[in-house]
Order: structure tokens, then sequence, then C-alpha cells
């Protein structure tokens, strides 16, 4: 048992799970964070550095790391994996030109020795916005199915509209943190 599942296993007895929210900037992840929290969505800034929420989901709080999607700051992200146990990826799914960049950011992530074998929840946001790819496309331009290192599952939203999908999804990653992680 290395050393990380050890602390993995410390932290399980808090019930406290660290969870990563990244994405390109303007995906909406900062507004999935207040739609799950109750708070209004009507004037959101674009997230310069980093915001927490901590939401209770029984038995387990959860702590949000919401880190800003913009160029200047993603080489700054490898600053937060330290004792991360899953990765919320937040995708705009309207926004075509950006997919192949977002695909890339992401497996690029996903090889980093302090996220291997964490739980991996894909928000496709922004299905209301007309020409937005379905889940299942946004799954395929991503290359989901290609990840060995990471158990995934993606939902589609609409963050800016509704919750719908959003508390399932935090279920399912909760669920598989608990099973495949904390035990």
């Amino acid at each position: 048992m290395g050393l990380l599942s050890i602390i993995r296993k410390l932290k399980a007895k808090d019930h406290e799970l660290r969870i990563l929210v990244l994405g390109l900037d303007n995906a909406g992840k900062t507004t999935i964070m207040k739609r799950l929290t109750g708070q209004p969505t009507s004037t959101i800034s674009p997230t310069l550095g980093f915001n927490i929420t901590t939401f209770s989901l029984p038995p387990y709080v959860l702590n949000f790391w919401d880190i800003g999607g913009q160029r200047t700051i993603r080489a700054y992200w490898r600053n937060y994996f330290e004792q991360t146990d899953a990765l919320v990826w937040v995708v705009d799914s309207a926004d075509r030109a950006r997919l192949g960049d977002c695909a890339e950011e992401l497996h690029a992530l996903l090889k980093e020795d302090r996220l291997v074998g964490a739980s991996l929840l894909v928000f496709a946001n922004k299905q209301d916005i007309a020409g937005a790819l379905a889940a299942e496309e946004v799954s395929r331009v991503l290359r989901l199915d290609m990840l060995a290192t990471h158990r995934w599952s993606i939902r589609p939203c609409c963050a800016a509209v509704a919750a719908d999908n959003l508390l399932d999804g935090i279920r399912w990653l909760v669920g598989d943190v608990s099973a495949h992680v904390l035990h």
C-alpha cells in the first residue's frame, strides 16, 4: 500500500472528500458549484484563482476546489492535485471550436501521477444552447472510452438553467470514490 493510499484511508475516517473542478474557461464550473449549493447564478465572473465550496452529502463532506480555466492559469492546476479523491471535468458542449483543446487538456491532466486512480465525472454542460453536442458525442470527442487509469461517468447538464443531473452525477462520484478508494 502506497503513501497516497494510506493518506486517503485516514481521510476516509473523517468522511471528507477533496474534489477538483476543472475545465476550460467559460465551461460553467462556478455556475455548477453555485447551482449545487443553491446560490444565485445570475452574475458570475471568471474565476481568476480558485473557489472552495463545501457541500454535505451525508455521510460525506465534499470540498470542491473550483479552479479557473484560463490558459494562463492552467499551468498552476498541478499545485492543487495533492490528496485529490476525484475530478469533475466541465465541458462547454456548445463550444465546438475548443473541444479538441478540451480533450488535450483532460488527457494531459489524467497522466499526472497524483491523479492516478481518481474518479472522473464529466459534466457536458450548456445542453440548452442550440448546436451543443449531446453527452455521448462529447464522450467520443474526449475519447473517454480510451481511459484505462480512471473510472469515469458523463452527465449532460445545463447549469445556468437547472440543476438536472448535477446531484445525480455527484452521487455517482461519491459512490465511486467510496467503493474504490476509501475501502
